[in-house]
């Protein structure tokens, strides 16, 4: 990557971009021996007191004008700010337990505005059994924050990280893809359930959820396994008036994209639709090896800082 410099040699966040920008950051984090998976995850994770399972750790957050606009109802703000971390776990198959959380606000904002958000972050929290343990307040002139860690662990040997894909491997979303702009980014639903069910079920070797766009994340997926992908943009799940564009790159879907053995993909897809009868599942595509792999020109996705 060619960056632009300033006449004093600095680089912009915006020319360096939110993956390297993450790199960059961790690269010299130290760690400890009973951290399992750090940073470049969907959730840290790392050994848990309770034997045979694993604690879970994720810090996410929205910011206004960048995660939902100034108008917006302050409930669908507080859902999304606590349901974004939840679909963290989701991803690795984990079961959330308590939250933290911080608002950030300017002291002109109304009362009932920041008591609004706490309307939306409980109703998450109330339907997946967490409990919220405490946060903290702070004034800004700048625009409003809300930021939520999450506590929660998994089993040991249902843990999914993004690193276990295998060439072959079938890959599947739930859910339909695109059109996030019409609010469906203020009311997903974190698909919790539906990866706890696929986890006690099959081996799911690779899953995250889509929360930059498929054609931000699926490049993650696969390069978090050393693989390339091939996938057919024809299948894709889409919503009801989205072009196959808007649904490998407008993001925030907050959809389940996994991997697993071609050989159960059969079953999968058959005990699903006994299970889900109204969430769709879908095969896109599969992992190839990364040799003679290039990412399509038209996966672009959200990305950070660009």
């Amino acid at each position: 990557m060619k960056l632009r410099e300033s006449a004093k040699g600095r680089i912009c966040l915006r020319e360096l971009g939110e993956d390297p920008l993450v790199g960059q950051l961790v690269a010299r984090l130290r760690t400890r021996f009973d951290v399992i998976a750090g940073p470049g995850d969907d959730c840290a994770v790392v050994a848990a007191p309770e034997k045979g399972r694993l604690l879970l750790l994720k810090t996410d957050c929205v910011v206004e004008g960048v995660h939902f606009r100034p108008n917006e109802k302050p409930s669908a703000i507080g859902w999304k700010a606590m349901a974004r971390p939840l679909s963290d776990f989701a991803a690795m198959s984990g079961l959330p337990q308590f939250a933290l959380v911080t608002l950030v606000v300017p002291p002109e904002r109304e009362v009932q505005w920041t008591k609004g958000i706490y309307g939306g972050l409980e109703r998450v929290a109330n339907r997946f059994e967490v409990a919220i343990v405490g946060g903290e307040t702070s004034a800004s002139k700048g625009p409003a924050v809300v930021s939520v860690s999450v506590a929660g662990s998994v089993e040991k040997q249902r843990w999914v990280s993004r690193r276990g894909g295998k060439k072959g491997d079938a890959l599947f979303v739930t859910g339909r893809l695109g059109g996030s702009i019409r609010r469906k980014h203020l009311n997903f639903l974190p698909r919790i359930e539906e990866a706890r069910w696929l986890t006690e079920h099959f081996r799911i070797h690779a899953m995250m959820d889509l929360s930059d766009g498929l054609g931000a994340d699926l490049p993650r997926l696969a390069a978090a396994s050393g693989l390339g992908f091939e996938i057919d943009q024809a299948a894709l799940p889409r919503n009801r008036g989205c072009t196959i564009a808007q649904a490998i790159n407008d993001g925030e879907d907050y959809e389940l994209l996994f991997a697993l053995s071609p050989n159960d993909a059969p079953k999968l897809e058959k005990m699903w639709r006994k299970n889900f009868l109204r969430l769709p599942l879908t095969r896109i595509g599969s992992f190839i090896l990364p040799s003679a792999f290039r990412i399509p020109h038209s996966f672009r996705g959200y990305v950070h800082f660009q």
